[in-house]
C-alpha cells in the first residue's frame, strides 16, 4: 500500500468509543497539543499511552488509559 506523500493522512483521535475526526483548526497541532485540547472533555486523555496506526488514507490515534493503582 503506498500513500502520496503530497496528500497528507487525516488523523482521527480515538478514546474509548469516542472517535474524533481533525478538523482543520487543529491540523497543525502536535499530539501534546492535542491531548491538551481533548484533556478537559476526556480527562482520561491527559495521561494515556498514545498508539498511531494507518488504516487507508486515515491515520488513526488511539489514546489508551493507563491503569493506575488505588492506595
Amino acid at each position: 500500500m503506498s500513500t502520496s506523500h503530497n496528500t497528507p493522512l487525516t488523523r482521527v483521535f480515538k478514546t474509548g468509543t469516542t472517535v474524533i475526526t481533525e478538523s482543520p483548526e487543529t491540523r497543525g497541532l502536535t499530539i501534546d497539543q492535542i491531548k491538551h485540547l481533548l484533556k478537559t472533555t476526556y480527562p482520561e486523555v491527559a495521561h494515556a499511552t498514545v498508539r498511531e496506526r494507518v488504516e487507508g488514507d486515515m491515520l488513526i490515534v488511539d489514546f489508551l488509559p493507563q491503569i493506575g493503582k488505588k492506595g
